[in-house]
């Protein structure tokens, strides 16, 4: 694969680090020998080869330290590239008619001996590709169990909402009757009022009322309730105003919504 380069590469990108290291053990040696011929021959030097021996174990310490990061560089690097290679086969299995892209990742410099990781073989099955038919068909089915209780719940609200009964608008009227005079039996009037029935007039139930007018003439009071959409005050006061003999005219004094 394109990204398997990465973990094949052996250039040594520090060799300059050891090549100096050696550069200067080889120096320190050759000091420490000439600090010694020194000393034998006069009190003159002052350094000795165990000054020179001690610089040389910080060095080697300090690559060993630098070794050991390097180390934890590599094993990012590899768990990187496994990462990658799962991820590549996975999208392989999935849409193999469509080239990969690979995802965007860190780069990583390469180092020495970089040892290749093991690549697992990846293989579909027989059995991968059943249980793969049987999430497609798992999905169908639940698919047709969801379309099946849409419609059951959609027939059940329809069947409800056809079962509810409609809300009536009602309105509650006060009417004033006016009596031609003075002579005429308000009681009379009333019974004629009361015998006026249709569908969705309903007359109250409790005693009309008289209200004085004027040089003794009484006005009868009375309520009813009727049904909007099929009895209104037109056609209430229509139905009045035929007891001509006993009616003058017909008020609407109040008029309420029930």
């Amino acid at each position: 694969m394109a990204t398997n380069f990465l973990v094949h590469e052996k250039i040594w990108f520090d060799k300059f680090k050891y090549d100096d290291a050696e550069r200067k053990f080889y120096q320190q040696m050759n000091g420490s020998v000439a600090g010694s011929s020194r000393q034998e021959n006069g009190p003159g030097a002052s350094s000795g080869p165990g000054g020179d021996h001690s610089e040389l174990v910080i060095q080697i310490a300090s690559l060993e330290e630098e070794n050991q990061s390097l180390r934890g560089v590599v094993q990012d690097l590899q768990q990187a590239v496994s990462k990658l290679e799962a991820w590549l086969s996975a999208l392989e299995k999935s849409s193999p008619a469509h080239p990969a892209t690979a995802p965007q990742t860190q780069h990583v410099s390469p180092v020495h001996q970089v040892e290749p990781p093991t690549r697992k073989a990846v293989t579909v099955t027989e059995d991968d590709k059943d249980n793969d038919n049987d999430l497609l068909g798992s999905d169908e089915e639940e698919d047709r169990e969801a379309a099946r209780l849409r419609e059951e719940r959609l027939q059940q609200y329809a069947e409800k909402k056809v079962k509810k009964p409609a809300l009536v608008a009602k309105s509650s009227i006060l009417l004033d009757i006016k009596p031609w005079d003075d002579k005429m039996d308000m009681a009379q009037l009333e019974a004629c009022l009361r015998s006026i029935q249709m569908d969705g007039l309903t007359w109250g139930g409790g005693a009309s009322k008289l209200v004085p007018v004027g040089y003794g003439t009484h006005k009868l009071q009375i309520q009813c309730v009727v049904e909007d959409d099929k009895v209104g005050t037109d056609l209430l006061e229509e139905e009045i105003t035929k007891f001509e003999e006993h009616a003058q005219s017909v008020d609407t004094a109040a008029f309420n919504k029930v």
